[in-house]
């Protein structure tokens, strides 16, 4: 048995003193005087014990390098490298479940049967396998390009006979493809609400970038659980998520980590454009999110330029920044995102849920950047860090 003892307790049931003793990946207790039957403990005295942080929205194969279509034409094999490196990254720095959204081929799944069966140290995965887009659309270079209601059909059930546990759809054009327009609407309503039908059947998740208001609204109308980067919400749209229960999963990290490189550190100029034209919209979208009550799951879009995997705590930083309470941050990071997520045992400290917890040196209530600097990390039971 594990406990991580003299810690004070922070989750979305509030604040309390308490050891928290862990069996078998699994949460058995939460209270006083626990250490004593332990095998093996972390001291927490003087410092905070969270859930581990769940990031909605990341990109395995991708490092954070400036343009990311440069892995074009690089194999499987490489990819599966890679993402190797960015799990390992990723869980020592206090994220215990990512949600890959995009990956070529098998990548993703694959890594997500890896992280399950211990061949990889990482985050629990949740993987969508690839992206579905239209010929030619955004992401089409590692994407299943569809043309038409059926074949976007077909693609959703290709990705689930895969593995996969979630659906990503692009709905509209994105930064990061060259000649895609970033708020144009990509895939149609028709092909929107197969790729959902197929989803609600098989009881998965599904994910649609989208950027533009017509895009967003397209996808929101088609039924899908999350819209990723929303960067030209309008008044309307938000309050028809809100009335949907539809996530936001802002990646306000993806335009801050291009906004910071520049054109200057390699990153295409036709990229850094699109950027900058957005960037201000992207802030005013997640303003009018919160005011009409959409809620909100953490995503990073990580591994866009400049973006790692291991900075994902800066996310919370920036949506605070912007707006969003530390409380609702908290929320944002753990049990939101699992219920986005479709995982009712992942994102509190009480019996009976995952393992997944970090050590603090801050209250991340008081101080959301305290999420950066980890102490310790469990990760499905797993001590993958112990600094205390």
């Amino acid at each position: 048995m594990l406990v991580v003892r003299g810690g004070t307790v922070v989750d979305t049931a509030g604040v309390r003193e308490a050891d928290v003793a862990v069996e078998d990946g699994t949460i058995t207790a939460v209270g006083s005087g626990l250490a004593a039957d332990a095998d093996r403990t972390i001291d927490a005295s003087g410092r905070f014990v969270a859930p581990g942080l769940v990031d909605s929205h990341v990109h395995l194969m991708l490092d954070g390098r400036p343009d990311p279509m440069s892995v074009a034409g690089e194999s499987e094999a490489m990819h599966s490298y890679r993402a190797a490196a960015r799990l390992r990254e990723a869980v020592r720095a206090g994220v215990t479940t990512v949600r890959d959204l995009g990956a070529p081929g098998t990548v993703g799944v694959d890594a997500a049967r890896a992280v399950e069966a211990d061949v990889l140290e990482g985050p629990r995965v949740v993987a969508a396998g690839e992206t579905i887009t239209m010929t030619g659309g955004h992401t089409h270079y590692t994407g299943y390009e569809v043309d038409g209601a059926a074949e976007a059909r077909e693609a959703a059930r290709t990705q689930l006979k895969r593995g996969a546990t979630v659906l990503k759809c692009i709905a509209t054009g994105g930064v990061l493809t060259e000649g895609a327009r970033t708020g144009r609407p990509e895939l149609f309503a028709d092909e929107l609400r197969a790729i959902v039908e197929v989803g609600e059947a098989a009881g998965v998740p599904v994910a649609a970038h989208a950027h533009g208001t017509e895009g967003i609204a397209n996808a929101v109308r088609a039924g899908v659980d999350s819209v990723e980067h929303g960067t030209y919400l309008d008044e309307g749209t938000a309050e028809l998520m809100a009335q949907r229960g539809t996530y936001l999963v802002p990646t306000t990290k993806a335009l801050v980590g291009i906004d910071r490189g520049g054109v200057e550190s390699g990153i295409p100029e036709w990229a850094v454009g699109k950027n900058d034209a957005a960037f201000e919209a992207h802030r005013r979208s997640f303003e009018l999110a919160l005011e009409a009550g959409v809620p909100v799951a953490m995503g990073t879009d990580a591994g866009t330029p400049f973006n790692d995997h291991a900075d994902a705590a800066e996310e919370l930083e920036l949506m605070v920044e912007r707006g969003l309470s530390p409380e609702r941050a908290l929320d944002a990071a753990t049990v939101d995102a699992a219920d986005l997520l479709a995982l009712d045992d992942v994102g509190r400290v009480t019996e009976e849920y995952c393992a997944d917890l970090v050590v603090l040196d801050g209250n991340p209530l008081s101080d959301v950047t305290a999420w950066q600097r980890p102490r310790a990390v469990v990760a499905d039971g797993d001590v993958v860090r112990d600094d205390t």
